[in-house]
């Protein structure tokens, strides 16, 4: 996999790189970025060209090239507005469908959730305006999310006689159970200073300025941290979550990983850099010396 290989064909969203930090900005600003099929799926083609090209999935910190493979993906929305979850239309289109073809639409659905889960690269959402049903979904999927103080956030699906399922799992692993099932029945917006509170939002900012201090300030402190094991953290995670055998297990599990990691190049190199009191050669400051 190389960066400078084609990128995905997309009409309403967009790709920037700047080295190792790529940008997704939604592009469909006059519908406040609502979520239709042809979104959808070109979302899911540049998570997955992303995901392919980042360092905790290459192991490899550049290409053959000698450009730099991917860290962090930053999450945006055009306009006034992140995502205003499902497009109009799409839900309208669902109320005529059948039951199996409503099925494929959730598994589109689903595909891109797990995808921006799943991402290796650290992931971050700025958000502003709306981020309502799927919107939502997308901040939760995201590891740290940023949110304007007047953003708008709801799990709004009850609005309409439906449940949130489809991006429940993920929300349920952010907020936790009380305030998802809170959420989800009152249906409510609520705004950045309730989403910080509750733990859908990370921080919060006053200003579109002061949202992109904080994601470059995020970025920084990404950076002084070892690629694969940002993402082998996410690993780690889901694997706590999922655990079903006995503590046992699990204590011998995490020696064998920790182990594993101790072991391996970037551990090495980690520990090496600690020991001469040099920064890591992931750090920004090796690269710039």
């Amino acid at each position: 996999m190389r960066m400078s290989d084609v990128k995905p064909s997309t009409e309403l969203c967009s790709l920037s790189i700047n080295a190792s930090v790529a940008t997704l900005t939604l592009e469909r600003s006059d519908v406040y970025n609502a979520l239709n099929v042809q979104l959808i799926s070109e979302i899911i083609d540049i998570l997955d060209w992303t995901s392919h090209r980042a360092v905790g999935r290459t192991g490899s910190l550049r290409d053959h090239d000698g450009a730099e493979y991917l860290r962090v993906l930053v999450l945006r929305g055009a306009g006034r507005h992140f995502c205003a979850g499902a497009d109009i239309n799409m839900m309208r289109d669902a109320g005529v469908k059948s039951p199996e073809e409503n099925r494929v639409g959730s598994e589109r659905l689903d595909r891109l959730f797990n995808s921006l889960w799943a991402h290796p690269c650290f992931t971050i959402s700025a958000v502003q305006g709306v981020a309502l049903g799927g919107g939502a979904g997308l901040i939760a999927c995201s590891d740290h999310v940023i949110a304007l103080d007047s953003s708008r956030i709801a799990l709004s699906e009850a609005k309409l006689g439906i449940l949130p399922a489809v991006i429940g799992p993920y929300v349920y692993r952010r907020v936790g159970s009380a305030q998802f099932r809170r959420l989800t029945m009152l249906a409510g917006r609520f705004d950045g200073h309730e989403a910080l509170n509750i733990g859908m939002a990370d921080q919060v900012s006053t200003s579109l300025d002061e949202t992109a201090e904080m994601v470059d300030a995020t970025i920084a402190t990404v950076m002084s941290t070892g690629p694969v094991a940002v993402t082998e953290a996410k690993s780690l995670t889901q694997t706590l979550d999922n655990w079903r055998g006995t503590d046992e297990d699990l204590r011998r599990w995490t020696l064998d990983k920790t182990s594993e990691m101790r072991g391996s190049p970037e551990g090495q190199e980690g520990l090496s850099a600690f020991l001469d009191r040099r920064p890591p050669a992931w750090s920004p400051e090796d690269q710039d010396g």
